[in-house]
């Protein structure tokens, strides 16, 4: 049985008649996607996180939102930006979030994908939070620093020194509060690489895999994916750790049924991969899958990183709409259940 959950941008735009016209429709909306995945049967609802653009990008307040909202559902991240975030106050957030999203039923629902981040339109938008890189740094060094701390301070260690005029019988050492136990097993980390996804596995994260593969070495996106995968349970297994082990993947699928046009999305037919530049050296994207329900299984099933992952996200075109999303994500619970990934909703 896997997991599925959807996976939005959150995107708005303010053209005539959009259907998502500025930032507070794009959240509020957000929150009523949520609610309408657990109401399918879905396990999880992602955002992606970007900044100086026109989408979703503070993701915690929105987070809290959708726990508050629903109550079986995860709520979770594809990724945070990393280059961007203070990792204390970043733990103080989350513990809140997760705690919010217990309930009656006790189990945490936060599900944090957390990363180095991906191109993005600012050029200085991390100078603009505040942050710069030193002599030597790069921002991959930076994040994955930033996500030890993240991780350290989240598993409840002592990190400030205490004041002994205000803290008298405290430990020596303070830790961030609130915590919340078992976060420590639900943060995941996006890598677009094989050696990112090692790096995941060796560090005892969960595995959120990037649309992109970098490093593309010309076989098709699915086959190179698995690999990745592949390779994060091995590094995951050799690490000896206990708080990790899950690997998701990302698919974009439009299911049509009858003479469905598609909606505002039109009636695109079925892509293959993308192939091109980014960072400095060859990139793939992958499929998209549009087409008849069981058409769009078989792809599914024939996909080597679906049948790897265990958690399998669905994009979701929230510039659409909420009506289109909704429709969209029963089409899609019930392609689920057809390949037993699910019961009925």
């Amino acid at each position: 049985m896997k997991k599925i959950g959807f996976l939005s941008f959150g995107h708005w735009s303010d053209a005539p008649r959009a259907r998502v016209p500025d930032g507070g429709e794009a959240v509020r909306q957000t929150v009523a996607l949520a609610v309408a995945a657990e109401r399918h049967g879905f396990d999880g609802a992602w955002v992606r996180v970007h900044h100086f653009s026109h989408s979703l990008s503070a993701p915690f307040p929105l987070l809290a939102a959708m726990a508050a909202r629903t109550t079986r559902i995860d709520v979770g991240t594809a990724v945070v930006d990393l280059r961007y975030e203070n990792p204390l106050y970043m733990a103080e957030e989350a513990g809140i979030v997760d705690q919010l999203s217990r309930g009656s039923s006790g189990r945490g629902r936060l599900q944090l994908g957390i990363g180095r981040g991906s191109p993005e339109p600012a050029a200085d938008g991390q100078e603009r939070f505040g942050y710069f890189l030193e002599e030597g740094q790069t921002w991959s060094e930076v994040a994955r620093e930033r996500a030890a701390l993240f991780r350290k301070a989240i598993s409840g260690a002592g990190l400030a020194v205490s004041n002994p005029l205000m803290t008298h019988g405290l430990p020596a050492r303070l830790p961030v509060a609130p915590l919340s136990p078992g976060l420590e097993r639900r943060i995941w980390w996006g890598a677009g690489s094989r050696s990112g996804g090692v790096y995941a596995g060796s560090e005892g994260m969960n595995l959120v895999s990037s649309t992109l593969m970098l490093q593309d070495d010309g076989r098709p996106f699915h086959i190179q994916q698995a690999d990745q995968i592949a390779a994060y349970r091995e590094a995951y297994a050799a690490s000896g750790r206990d708080t990790g082990g899950q690997a998701a993947v990302v698919r974009t699928v439009l299911p049509l049924a009858g003479g469905d046009s598609g909606g505002p999305a039109g009636r695109p037919g079925e892509t293959g991969d993308a192939v091109g530049q980014l960072d400095g050296g060859p990139a793939r994207s992958g499929p998209s899958f549009t087409g008849p329900p069981a058409e769009v299984a078989d792809r599914l099933a024939e996909d080597d990183a679906v049948s790897a992952a265990d958690y399998v996200l669905f994009t979701l075109p929230s510039q659409f709409g909420i009506d289109y999303c909704t429709d969209l994500m029963e089409k899609l619970a019930n392609v689920a259940h057809d390949l037993g990934w699910k019961g009925h909703p």
